[in-house]
């Protein structure tokens, strides 16, 4: 069985085989086929997104070549499967995996799943979370950027790292973590400086510790940004927080405490 690496470097990983496309162009036509998850894509998508605006004179030539060479990749490292992955029909391309063969559609799938859930086991939420966060080895696609496919299946995969991550946390809040996730809440506000939820998340584990300035500080660093880059302040939301810490409202220490954002003063 192949399993198909895109949250990070482009890899196809087969028993004793881990083949990793070096050629932009390469990457670029399995990116995109493996992130339409097993649908059809015209050959002009393809093209499109292999050359954007400026295809080659004889580009359904040079495409059926690309495929080609991919298709070989493909049929001498899984020689036994009774038909290539890479499926040609008249309107285009269409690449056979399962969901859980391709790393980064497993994780959509995955926090798709734990949100249907609920909630009612948080610490097998917990755990299934920090799994599939752990599926990132880097940058979607490497960082190769590609063309509209490539960046619409990018920005997808980026909006659910960043929604696991704030489930996570705040998972890990309710359960009573605040002083184990302090480290990573203040690597992640560090890195993610104009994220709201994630400096929320950071005041509320200060908080619990103990350390009151400190989460007033997370409030007014983002204020100071906001006003600076963005010319606006911080929404009522974070600022509902900041009034809680101000007047050590018993709700930040309770398992419900994200009941702070809907108080009004």
């Amino acid at each position: 069985m192949l399993t198909f690496s895109l949250l990070g470097t482009i890899e196809i990983r087969g028993v004793g085989h881990v083949i990793r496309p070096l050629r932009p162009m390469r990457q670029t036509l399995l990116a995109a086929l493996l992130s339409a998850e097993s649908k059809l894509v015209s050959a002009d998508l393809l093209a499109e997104e292999l050359w954007g605006t400026t295809p080659p004179a004889k580009m359904e030539n040079a495409l059926q070549a690309q495929i080609s060479r991919l298709r070989r990749t493909l049929i001498r490292i899984e020689p036994d499967r009774h038909e290539c992955r890479l499926i040609s029909a008249a309107a285009g391309y269409r690449f056979a995996a399962h969901w859980s063969e391709i790393d980064a559609v497993a994780f959509v799938h995955t926090i798709e799943l734990i949100r249907a859930r609920g909630g009612a086991d948080l610490a097998r939420d917990i755990a299934d979370l920090r799994s599939a966060l752990a599926l990132w080895r880097g940058p979607v696609f490497g960082g190769l950027s590609g063309g509209l496919l490539c960046q619409t299946a990018a920005a997808k995969y980026e909006e659910a790292r960043q929604a696991a991550l704030e489930m996570l946390y705040d998972l890990e809040l309710k359960s009573g973590a605040h002083a184990k996730i302090l480290p990573e809440l203040a690597e992640l506000v560090a890195n993610n400086g104009m994220q709201e939820q994630f400096c929320s998340l950071l005041m509320v584990a200060l908080y619990r510790v103990g350390r009151q300035a400190d989460a007033l500080n997370v409030y007014r660093d983002l204020r100071e940004r906001f006003n600076a880059q963005l010319g606006i302040e911080p929404s009522p939301v974070l600022r509902e927080y900041e009034r809680a810490i101000l007047n050590h409202d018993p709700l930040l220490m309770r398992f419900d405490y994200d009941k702070v954002a809907t108080q009004r003063r």
